[in-house]
Parts: C-alpha cells; sequence; structure tokens
C-alpha cells in the first residue's frame, strides 16, 4: 500500500514540474485576464462537466460566488451541472449530449466565458455546449487531459494537462482552477 501511495503523489509533483514547463503558463495567465474583464463587464462564467468534472465544475463555480483565499463580493459564476430538474428533463426530452447545450441556450450571453472541462476532451454534452457557445460570441475554454480530444479544436483555449491518467489531469484541473480563482482575484 505504501509502495503505491509513494507512487502516486510522485506521479502528481512530477506533472505538476511538467506544467511549469509547458505553454499552460501562459495560457492560464490569458484565460484569467479574459475572465476577470469578463466578470468586470457584467459577464458571467459557466462551468461543465460529467462525474469528476462534474464535481470540479461545482467547486470552481462555488469559489467565484462565495470567495476563494480573500474577501470580495460574490463573483458570477455557475456550474451547469447542479439542477437536477433541468439535467433530467433535458436528457429525457432531447437526450444527455443536450443538457449543457441548452442551459447555455438559455442562460448565456455574449461576453461570457464557458470552462468545459472533459479529460478525453470528446464528451457529446461539453463539446455541443462549446459549439453552441461559440456561435453566440461566448468565450470557451476547455480543460482536458492530453491529446484534447474535439475541444483542443474547438475552444479559444485548451488547457492540455499532458497525462493521458485521468486522476492525475483531473489533480491537475482544481490546480488549475485554484490558480484562475487567485489570479481573477488579483494578487
Amino acid at each position: 500500500m505504501e509502495n503505491i501511495i509513494q507512487q502516486r503523489v510522485v506521479e502528481h509533483i512530477a506533472l505538476a514540474q511538467r506544467l511549469t514547463q509547458s505553454k499552460l503558463l501562459e495560457q492560464i495567465a490569458t484565460v484569467a485576464v479574459v475572465i476577470k474583464k469578463a466578470l468586470a463587464q457584467g459577464h458571467k462564467v459557466m462551468f461543465c462537466g460529467n462525474g469528476g468534472s462534474a464535481a470540479d465544475s461545482q467547486h470552481l463555480a462555488a469559489e467565484f460566488v462565495g470567495r476563494f483565499q480573500k474577501e470580495r463580493r460574490g463573483l458570477s459564476a455557475i456550474a451547469l451541472t447542479v439542477d437536477t430538474s433541468i439535467l433530467t428533463a433535458v436528457g429525457n426530452d432531447y437526450g444527455y449530449d443536450h443538457v449543457f447545450e441548452r442551459q447555455i441556450e438559455a442562460l448565456g450571453n455574449t461576453g461570457d466565458v464557458l470552462i468545459g472541462i472533459s479529460t478525453s476532451g470528446n464528451s457529446g454534452n461539453v463539446v455541443a455546449a462549446v459549439e453552441l457557445a461559440k456561435t453566440m460570441g461566448i468565450y470557451c475554454v476547455g480543460m482536458t487531459a492530453a491529446g484534447g480530444g474535439k475541444l483542443a479544436q474547438l475552444c479559444d483555449e485548451c488547457l492540455v494537462v499532458p497525462d493521458k491518467v485521468t486522476a492525475r489531469a483531473q489533480e491537475m484541473h482544481i490546480l488549475i482552477g485554484h490558480i484562475l480563482c487567485e489570479l481573477v482575484d488579483g494578487e
């Protein structure tokens, strides 16, 4: 057991170090500036994803609405993963691939930011949401694992974690999300 624990910690640290040697640092800074500007202009940040990425969406939206590390007014953010009535109604009536797209249609506005989290970069409902959002003038950010999938081609910025292991990529997604929160809050 201890060998597995040590190995996973070593893998986590090694991947975090690889992030510092990639173009991700510049991309994270760019995304933070876009989010900060959107919020200052009265727009919102929307998050979506499935499974662990749904939980990450909720976590990051909560950091914006509540607070991150310092007291400030709540920032306009929403996780499109939390309303079970919408998710089940849209899933039942239109199909699960449309659960986020329909919410973008109803809630999204030009100038908003959508962050779609999908380790494969190919989750049908996240891809559909991004495709619609792009037509509405919404800035789209993907958070994926190695390869980036369809999101790498669709998004304005795709934050591709250079690892194929879902767990390691998700760990980095939260790190990246927390860095974005800190940058948006200001140094």
